[in-house]
């Protein structure tokens, strides 16, 4: 039998040990935190709705392959690509030292004004085309409005984390909480418009309720989403 005595050295590029004693680096340097830090909480809370938003995506990658992605869904894969490009972002403003807030750049390691317009931009956009329930709706009508539904959850949790961090005086600048809060908005209506793509309808939280059903204009062969959002 081979002892790992006898095996060669492996140096890997991803699992360096340094945080075997349960610390982590900051972005820009400066001393190391612990992995339980506030800050690293709410990055790391970023950084699980970027993943989730990916398994939204992965499933209309599935669609697109099978041949199964209506018009309906619009330009919502392009949408969930920029959003989690968008919080890596937000997640680097919250992992940088304070002393090293003066090295961030808008729209590249700190939230923007810009990105901010951008999903209200989105939300304009979007809301016209969906069907807005006016109560608590259940989530699960389709894995992809699903999964939308759970990165909604996770920015909600993320911005909790915030405001947390902006009580200590731990958040750079003045975007970040408002870009969160809007996400967690736009997501909802993304989730509704990515059940009404596929001709479906959350139920309401109460079950004495009737579905509500989509608009005329909200047909499963019209775009409910663009990415014609830019501020």
């Amino acid at each position: 039998m081979t002892s790992s005595d006898d095996l060669p050295a492996f140096e890997s590029a991803v699992a360096t040990r340094r945080g075997d004693d349960g610390t982590t680096g900051l972005l820009f340097g400066g001393p190391r935190v612990p992995k339980d830090d506030l800050r690293t909480e709410a990055y790391g809370t970023i950084d699980e709705a970027v993943a989730v938003l990916g398994l939204a995506r992965a499933q209309l990658g599935v669609k697109e392959r099978i041949g199964t992605l209506n018009v309906g869904f619009g330009d919502l894969p392009a949408i969930l690509l920029r959003l989690q490009r968008e919080l890596f972002v937000a997640a680097a403003e919250l992992a940088t030292q304070p002393d090293a807030w003066d090295r961030q750049r808008e729209g590249v390691s700190r939230v923007s004004e810009a990105m901010v317009e951008g999903l209200e931009a989105m939300l304009r956009e979007a809301e016209p085309h969906v069907t807005i329930p006016t109560e608590f709706v259940v989530p699960g009508e389709t894995p992809t409005s699903a999964a939308i539904e759970v990165a909604r959850t996770v920015i909600r949790r993320a911005e909790r984390r915030a405001v947390t961090l902006g009580s200590e005086g731990l958040i750079p600048g003045p975007h970040l909480l408002p870009y969160l809060n809007r996400l967690a908005d736009l997501l909802w209506v993304l989730a509704r418009a990515a059940e009404q793509a596929e001709a479906r309808s959350a139920p309401p939280s109460r079950p004495d309720r009737p579905r509500q059903h989509r608009r005329g204009d909200a047909s499963p062969r019209r775009s409910t989403v663009s990415t014609r959002s830019d501020p």
